[in-house]
């Protein structure tokens, strides 16, 4: 069983059985499980589940496979996915395409008798687990200043004096929300928008999923290298053309953009992820310049982590620059809030708002009415901008800590720690997986650069530190085991 906000936010991740014609007859246990959001893309998931029944005998030589059509349809993917995953068996010798015929197995071998049942399952070498720690994972936030008690007054106060929330909401949130979105994006962001170009949604993987929906089949991604590795994994699962961009010190490359057949690009110009680079006003123009060249042409900004920034002042965001309607602007609660509040926004260009609002007809937001109540009161009232304040100062404190705690050690560089919630590690003398070892026996479960690595190859050894999530009481802690991992 999967559990949703509602049927728009998990379509796509039901469990599909399908029942189609192999060799002229039903096939009851011909089963395809797909899951969307994870980490293999669902062309992969398709090609692996083929390969595999093939390999095991259970679809026979001259065989024949369920159309794209019928895959297509019984599946709910799109016609590119299954065209991709039917090309690469195709191209290892499992699967030959027959003109005006279709699909059919290839002539293999299949095993001389499955394996028993009963059979148990080889045993295997337990993965190390570190001993627990802090928590440096970049996943994690600090929820030790959340206004509890308001937060629990409020949902109090809308459940029992608003009924009507009980019934369908607006497609796009509702409108108090909304309000208070659009007052806040233009006070503290620069970007001017309405509250009708504002759809919030549950998530941000849901909302990045529906933009891609709203763009062509045949769009081409530029992702930032090293970069946010679920987008990747998001236009994959869609069947989108992903192509990955290098990056410089200002951030992800005009001429690389430009040498590509990219049309749409995704960026975290604040903070980038996992670099930490903030990207300046004259690479934001250049950015900006590429999409407004040809009609097709759009820039998906993530404002990722823009809420906290500890030296100079914040650069206004790249849409607050942005007169020709070119860039698509996201952001989240989840990492200022909490994880679990799973409540994104963007603001969409005219054009992709109207096919929005004609695909969406009868859609209903994926968001509760009661948290979204809950989360316009926060901002009207000023509590949500306090808290920030006071969370602002804390990892400023806890930043200023693990900062002087590395500073003395040999060796050891950091960079990307002007704001958000990490930074990166450096030794040129030591190579990455020795740092993660040393790590690891200090109890630390750490991520290396090289996980958000596509084609860009780090230099030396280079660790990606998270702090939102280490506890005040852990912090000393932290910072020693830190420093003895590192020397």
């Amino acid at each position: 069983m999967i559990i949703g906000a509602n049927w728009h936010c998990v379509y796509i991740q039901f469990y599909y059985f399908l029942r189609g014609q192999i060799g002229g007859e039903t096939v009851q246990n011909l089963s395809i499980t797909l899951e969307s959001g994870g980490k293999t893309p669902m062309y992969e998931q398709l090609y692996r589940y083929f390969a595999a029944e093939i390999a095991r005998g259970h679809i026979r030589p001259g065989e024949k496979l369920p159309s794209k059509r019928a895959l297509q349809e019984g599946l709910g993917i799109s016609r590119s996915t299954v065209e991709t995953a039917y090309g690469l068996l195709a191209a290892e010798g499992y699967i030959e395409a027959r003109p005006r015929s279709g699909y059919y197995c290839g002539d293999l071998v299949a095993p001389a008798s499955p394996e028993p049942r009963s059979r148990p399952a080889p045993e295997r070498e337990p993965e190390r687990q570190p001993p627990r720690g802090p928590d440096f994972s970049t996943a994690s936030v600090d929820v030790s200043q959340f206004p509890y008690a308001t937060w629990a007054k409020l949902n109090k106060e809308v459940v029992y004096s608003s009924p009507e929330l009980l019934r369908r909401g607006h497609r796009q949130g509702d409108l108090p929300l909304r309000r208070a979105l659009a007052r806040m994006l233009g006070e503290t962001r620069g970007v001017r928008c309405a509250p009708e170009d504002i759809v919030v949604g549950a998530g941000m993987e849901y909302l990045t999923g529906l933009i891609l929906q709203l763009l062509p089949e045949a769009t081409v991604l530029g992702l930032e290298d090293p970069g946010y590795t679920a987008m990747a994994d998001t236009a994959l699962a869609l069947g989108r053309q992903v192509r990955y961009i290098p990056l410089d010190e200002a951030g992800m490359r005009e001429d690389e953009l430009r040498k590509s057949d990219v049309n749409v690009c995704y960026v975290t110009p604040s903070h980038q992820f996992p670099m930490g680079v903030t990207m300046p006003a004259s690479r934001r123009s250049r950015i900006l310049r590429w999409a407004s060249e040809e009609p097709d042409r759009y820039v998906i900004e993530d404002d990722y982590d823009s809420e906290f920034r500890y030296v100079g002042r914040p650069i206004p965001s790249l849409k607050s620059m942005d007169d020709r309607g070119r860039v698509i602007y996201v952001g989240t609660f989840s990492r200022s809030l909490a994880p679990s509040i799973r409540v994104a926004y963007a603001v969409l260009p005219g054009p992709l708002l109207a096919k929005y609002r004609a695909l969406s007809a009868h859609r209903l937001s994926t968001v509760s009415r009661y948290e979204q109540a809950v989360l316009a009161l926060l901002m009207d009232t000023g509590v949500y901008g306090r808290y920030l304040r006071r969370l602002t100062g804390l990892y400023a404190r806890r930043r200023a800590r693990l900062l002087a705690a590395l500073g003395d050690i040999p060796g050891i560089e950091v960079s990307g720690d002007g704001g958000g919630m990490h930074f990166l590690i450096m030794s040129r003398e030591r190579t990455e997986p020795e740092l993660l070892e040393s790590a690891l026996e200090q109890g630390l479960d750490l991520a290396g650069l090289s996980r958000y690595c596509h084609r860009y190859e780090p230099e030396g050894g280079c660790l990606v530190l998270g702090y939102g999530g280490v506890e005040e009481a852990q912090l000393s802690d932290a910072c020693e085991r830190l420093r003895r991992a590192l020397k």
